[in-house]
C-alpha cells in the first residue's frame, strides 16, 4: 500500500475526512488530526508497513511531511533487507 493511500484511508475511516482533501499540502491539523490521532496514524503506519517510527522524530505538520517520513522509513527498511 502506498503511504498516501494509507493516510487517506485512515483519515477517512477515523475522521470521515474527504479523501480529495488529503493532499500533500494539507495541514494535518486542518483535517482534524490532533496529537492523539497523529499517534494513532503513526502506529497504523508502523503496523501496516512494518516500519518503526522513532519517538524522537519531529511530528509531521502536513500530509506531505507524513508521506515523506513513511517513505524514508520504508526505503531504509528495504535497504537493510
Amino acid at each position: 500500500m502506498q503511504s498516501t493511500e494509507l493516510i487517506r484511508q485512515f483519515l477517512h475511516e477515523r475522521l470521515g475526512a474527504d479523501p480529495q482533501l488529503v493532499v500533500h499540502e494539507a495541514r494535518l491539523a486542518d483535517i482534524g488530526v490532533d496529537s492523539l490521532m497523529l499517534a494513532e496514524l503513526m502506529f497504523e503506519a508502523e503496523d501496516r508497513l512494518g516500519i518503526s517510527i522513532d519517538s524522537g522524530v519531529a511530528p509531521p505538520k502536513t500530509v506531505g511531511d507524513m508521506v515523506a517520513l513513511i517513505d524514508s522509513l520504508q526505503a531504509a527498511k528495504t535497504a537493510r533487507s
